[in-house]
């Protein structure tokens, strides 16, 4: 049985990690890929094998889009190499970081970590892995409810999320031809350790943040892994050039 393979990066923890690992609970393979934490995306890869799938893990540093053409050509032999196939399926662009600044005290240093990473990241490795795509495969990128709402600290951040926003549905369109969909996911507040660990270890900015939530909670990792795991289901085929808020209802 040939399984589905899917890329996603910064799969080392956090969103990205729960979203392999539900992927892998579906009977897809997957390559993750992480910065730094190499102990972390091994322990990814051997829970996804137990799973019985086959998984491998890639260092790669998405805000430097110098390496890009480099990464590209790992995957390829990898796929060579372990799948005897050309092409992957899906690509989920997770890989993030969070800066939390006032407009007027944000460094040009903080844009532009800001603008390599999840703009400039998601646009130019897109760009270098899209022959390694299969013909009707999906691509899911990750931006954030702050697009929807504001809140005091987040200019920058928000603002390259609404970029991905933006670009997302110029892929859907330009990549409509080879039958590749392409969805924005958007989560809410999570208690994982983006950012710092904010909403998962300060039990103040937790509650009220849950006060605001329809739902009466902060999301877990878990909730957005399944979505996205759910979006690349073939009985999600039809769905593209959406963006879907997975936030527990905040703010409604």
């Amino acid at each position: 049985m040939t399984h589905p393979i899917a890329l996603i990066t910064g799969a080392s923890r956090g969103l990205g990690k729960h979203s392999a690992l539900a992927l892998a609970a579906k009977g897809v393979d997957l390559i993750i890929t992480y910065r730094s934490q190499a102990d972390e995306a091994a322990s990814v890869v051997t829970r996804a094998r137990a799973l019985g799938v086959k998984a491998h893990a890639l260092a790669l540093d998405v805000g430097d889009s110098a390496s890009f053409a480099a990464f590209a050509d790992e995957v390829r032999q990898l796929l060579q190499r372990e799948w005897q196939r050309e092409r992957f399926n899906f690509l989920v662009n997770n890989a993030g970081v969070g800066i939390h600044a006032d407009f007027e005290q944000t460094t040009e240093q903080q844009f532009d970590t800001l603008l390599n990473i999840h703009l400039r990241g998601t646009f130019f490795l897109t760009q270098q892995l899209l022959p390694l795509i299969m013909d009707g495969g999906r691509i899911v990128n990750l931006s954030t409810d702050l697009t929807r709402f504001a809140l005091p600290g987040y200019a920058a951040y928000a603002a390259m999320k609404g970029g991905i926003e933006v670009l997302s549905r110029y892929l859907a369109l330009e990549l409509g031809p080879r039958g590749i969909a392409v969805n924005v996911v958007a989560p809410g507040a999570i208690e994982t350790d983006f950012g710092g660990g904010l909403v998962r270890d300060n039990k103040a900015v937790n509650e009220r943040i849950a006060s605001q939530t329809a739902l009466g909670r902060v999301g877990q990792p878990d909730d957005v892994g399944g979505v996205i795991a759910a979006l690349l289901s073939d009985d999600n085929r039809w769905l593209n050039a959406q963006r879907i808020e997975v936030s527990g209802g905040i703010f409604i």
